[in-house]
C-alpha cells in the first residue's frame, strides 16, 4: 500500500467532527449583507471614508508593501509618526509597531524574559500570549483568573527576573483586568507587568486612550503594554509601548520585530486616520460601551445567562459547543453575524455566542440584535 504520511489527519478530522469543533472558512462579501456583530470593530471606523482615504492615499505615495524588514527597507516616515502618535495618545514614552498584534505579544514575551526568568501569566489569556510565554523560553507560572493575590505568591516564590502578563480586557467574557492590583503586586514583588490592550484601546479610558490610561497606569514605570491595530483602530498591525528604553531592547532583540516584513503602507495610515478621528470623537468609546451595556441588560431580561461587559465585549452562554454552533447558524440564517466560542478558544470548556458592541450601531439596530439572539437561542 502507498505510505501517506499524512494520515492521521483524517482520524483528527473525525474527532473535531463527533465533538462539534470544526471550523470553517467564509469569506464575506464587499459589502455588508447581515448585522455585524461578530467583528471586533468597535468604532466603526474600518470603513469610515477619512480611514480608507487615509489607507489608499498612503499606498499610493509609499507603496503596496513596506518592501522588507523595518531594519532594512520597511521602516518608512508614516511608521515614524504612527508609533509618535500611539504613544502620545496612550501615554507612554515610545512605541514600536509590528505586522499584527500576535507578532507584538511574541515580541514582548520573548525579548523582555528569558531562560530561567519567570512569567505568571492568567488562565484566560489570548493564545498569542500562551504562544509568547512558551516560545520565551522562561518557567510560566498559570494562575487563576484575575487573581492578584495568586500573582502575587507566584512571583514571590521566584529568585531573578520576573514578569506578569495579562489581558486588560479578556476576549471570552468582556471583563477587565484587575490593573491597579496586578501593578502593585508586581511593584512589591520587583517584577515588570505586560498589559495586552487589544480590546481596550479605544473602548476604555477618557476618549479611548486605553485600560492602562483608564486605571492611572500608562508611562508607569516597569510597565509595558501590546495592542493591535486590528479591532478599534479598523486596521491591521499592532505594537508595543514602554519605556524608551524598553523600545530600544526590542529593536534590537524581539524576533517577530528583526525578522518579519513591515508593517504594509496603508495599515499605518489607516491606522493614523483612525486616531486622528478618534482624537476629533473621543464620545465614540463611551458610545461603544454604551451599546455593550444595553445588549447585556435586554438579554438578561430575556432570560439568558450573559456577562457584564466592561468594554465592548457581550458573551452570551450556550449549552454546549454544537448549541453553540447551530445558535450562530440560525443568527445568520436570520440576518445577523455573531461570534461562537468553543473549546479550545474557551479555557473553561463552556461555549459561547460573543456578540461584539460598535460604537455605530444604532437603537433599531441593538432592538433587532436582541432580537434575534432570543428567537433564536437553544430550548433546554
Amino acid at each position: 500500500m502507498p505510505f501517506d504520511p499524512f494520515d492521521w489527519i483524517d482520524d483528527e478530522a473525525r474527532r473535531r467532527a463527533d465533538a462539534g469543533l470544526v471550523r470553517t472558512l467564509r469569506p464575506r462579501p464587499a459589502e455588508p449583507e447581515h448585522l455585524d456583530l461578530a467583528s471586533n470593530d468597535y468604532l466603526g471606523l474600518t470603513r469610515h471614508p477619512e480611514v480608507t482615504a487615509a489607507a489608499a492615499e498612503a499606498a499610493r505615495r509609499w507603496g503596496a508593501g513596506a518592501t522588507g524588514s523595518r531594519l532594512v527597507t520597511g521602516s518608512t516616515a508614516l511608521h515614524a509618526e504612527l508609533e509618535d502618535q500611539l504613544a502620545d495618545f496612550c501615554g507612554f514614552e515610545a512605541a514600536l509597531v509590528l505586522s499584527s498584534g500576535y507578532a507584538a505579544n511574541l515580541a514582548a514575551l520573548t525579548a523582555l524574559t528569558a531562560r530561567g526568568s519567570l512569567i505568571v501569566s492568567d488562565v484566560g489569556n489570548h493564545a498569542s500570549i500562551v504562544d509568547g510565554c512558551r516560545l520565551s523560553r522562561a518557567d510560566t507560572a498559570v494562575v487563576p483568573h484575575a487573581d492578584p493575590d495568586a500573582v502575587r505568591k507566584a512571583l514571590r516564590a521566584h529568585e531573578g527576573r520576573a514578569l506578569a502578563v495579562t489581558d486588560s480586557v479578556f476576549s471570552v467574557d468582556g471583563d477587565a483586568a484587575p490593573l491597579p492590583e496586578l501593578a502593585a503586586a508586581c511593584r512589591a514583588e520587583g517584577a515588570a507587568l505586560l498589559v495586552d490592550d487589544a480590546h481596550g484601546l479605544g473602548v476604555l479610558g477618557e476618549g479611548g486612550r486605553g485600560a492602562l490610561a483608564a486605571a492611572g497606569l500608562a508611562g508607569g514605570e516597569g510597565i509595558v503594554t501590546t495592542l493591535t491595530l486590528s479591532k478599534s483602530l479598523g486596521s491591521q498591525g499592532g505594537a508595543v509601548l514602554g519605556s524608551a528604553e524598553v523600545i530600544e531592547h526590542l529593536v534590537n532583540t524581539a524576533r517577530t520585530f528583526i525578522f518579519d516584513t513591515g508593517l504594509a503602507p496603508a495599515a499605518a495610515g489607516a491606522a493614523l486616520g483612525s486616531l486622528r478621528l478618534l482624537g476629533r470623537e473621543p464620545e465614540r468609546a463611551a458610545r461603544a460601551r454604551t451599546v455593550a451595556t444595553a445588549l447585556y441588560e435586554r438579554l438578561t431580561a430575556a432570560g439568558l445567562t450573559a456577562a457584564r461587559p466592561d468594554a465592548a465585549v457581550v458573551s452570551v452562554r450556550a449549552p454546549s459547543a454544537e448549541a453553540a454552533v447551530r445558535w450562530a447558524a440560525d443568527c445568520r440564517t436570520a440576518g445577523m453575524v455573531v461570534g461562537c466560542f468553543r473549546p479550545p478558544s474557551v479555557p473553561d470548556g463552556v461555549s459561547r455566542l460573543r456578540l461584539t458592541a460598535r460604537a455605530d450601531l444604532t437603537g433599531e439596530q441593538i432592538a433587532t440584535a436582541v432580537a434575534i439572539v432570543r428567537r433564536t437561542a437553544p430550548v433546554g
